[in-house]
C-alpha cells in the first residue's frame, strides 16, 4: 500500500473519467474495483464524483457533455505552479484546451493535447492533493502514452517536467519507461503499432488488480469489451485493457512481487 500525502513535480497524481453516462459508470465500476461514489456539487459544471476505496479517494468522474467527445479516462500530473506549467507546455508546441482555472478550494488545473495529440492535464494542488493512496488493488498503479510520435513525446515531456526516458523491450515491442528527475517511475511510453489500426495517440491509466484473469472476466460479465486479453509481460506483470460499456478505456495490471 502507498498512502499518498504528497506529489512531486511530474508525478501523475489523479485520474478521471468523463463518460456519457455517470449513473451506469459508477455502478461498472462500483462492481468492478469495490469502489463508493460521492457526488459533490461542481457549480455550472454539474456534478463532480469522487470515487473510493474504504475512506480515501482514487479517482473520480464526470458527465462527459461537449459534442463529439467521446468518454474517456484523464491522467493528471502534478505540479507546482500551474500557470507555469501552462505557459511552458504552450511554448513547447501543446494545445491548451481548458485553463488555467480553479477547481474552488481543492487545486488549479489545466487540460492540454500534447505535440502528438494526446490529451492530459495537470494539477496544482491546495486542499486536494490528488488520489489519497496508489499502487494496492483498486487503484491507479501506472500511466502509458502510446503515441506514434515517440521522438516529439520523449522531447515534449522531458522538457516541461525533467523526465528522462529509458529504452527497454515489452514483448517483441520497443518501450520506453519515463522517470523523473530523482529517479523514480513516472510512466511508460509506446509507439502505436499498424495492426492496431486508427488508435489516436492517448495516455492510459492502469489499476492494480490481484487476478487479471478474473477481473477481465468479471469487466466482460459487466458489459465492457477486452481489447487485449490477459497478456503476460515478462519481468513486468499480466495486463488487459478494456473499454468500458461507455467506450472508455483503461487497463488492468497484476503486478509481479
Amino acid at each position: 500500500m502507498t498512502e499518498m500525502k504528497k506529489y512531486a513535480h511530474g508525478q501523475f497524481c489523479w485520474s478521471d473519467l468523463g463518460t456519457s453516462d455517470p449513473s451506469a459508470a459508477k455502478t461498472f465500476y462500483g462492481e468492478l474495483f469495490g469502489w463508493t461514489a460521492v457526488d459533490m456539487p461542481a457549480g455550472p459544471a454539474g456534478t463532480y464524483t469522487r470515487l473510493y476505496k474504504g475512506d480515501r479517494d482514487v479517482c473520480g468522474l464526470y458527465e462527459q457533455t461537449q459534442p463529439g467527445v467521446p468518454s474517456a479516462w484523464m491522467s493528471y500530473a502534478a505540479v507546482t505552479n500551474a500557470d507555469a506549467a501552462t505557459a511552458k507546455a504552450k511554448d513547447l508546441g501543446a494545445t491548451v484546451k481548458m485553463g488555467p482555472f480553479d477547481v474552488s478550494d481543492a487545486g488549479r488545473m489545466a487540460v492540454f493535447e500534447d505535440p502528438t495529440g494526446a490529451a492530459f492535464a495537470i494539477w496544482e494542488a491546495k486542499k486536494h492533493i490528488g488520489a489519497a493512496v496508489m499502487n494496492e488493488v483498486g487503484t491507479l498503479c501506472w500511466h502509458e502514452l502510446q503515441t506514434r510520435k515517440v521522438d516529439a513525446a520523449v522531447g515534449f515531456y522531458s522538457k516541461l517536467f525533467a523526465w528522462s526516458a529509458k529504452r527497454s523491450k515489452a514483448g517483441a515491442h520497443e518501450y520506453f519507461e519515463i522517470f523523473r528527475s530523482n529517479e523514480d517511475p513516472a510512466g511508460g511510453m509506446m509507439e502505436i503499432q499498424k495492426e492496431w489500426g486508427d488508435v489516436p495517440a492517448h495516455w492510459l491509466a492502469y489499476f492494480a488488480v490481484d487476478d487479471c484473469n478474473a477481473q477481465a472476466e468479471k469487466a466482460k460479465s459487466l458489459g465492457a469489451t477486452l481489447l487485449v486479453p490477459p497478456t503476460d509481460i515478462p519481468g513486468v506483470g499480466r495486463f488487459a485493457i478494456v473499454q468500458d460499456p461507455q467506450g472508455a478505456v483503461f487497463s488492468i495490471i497484476k503486478m509481479k512481487p
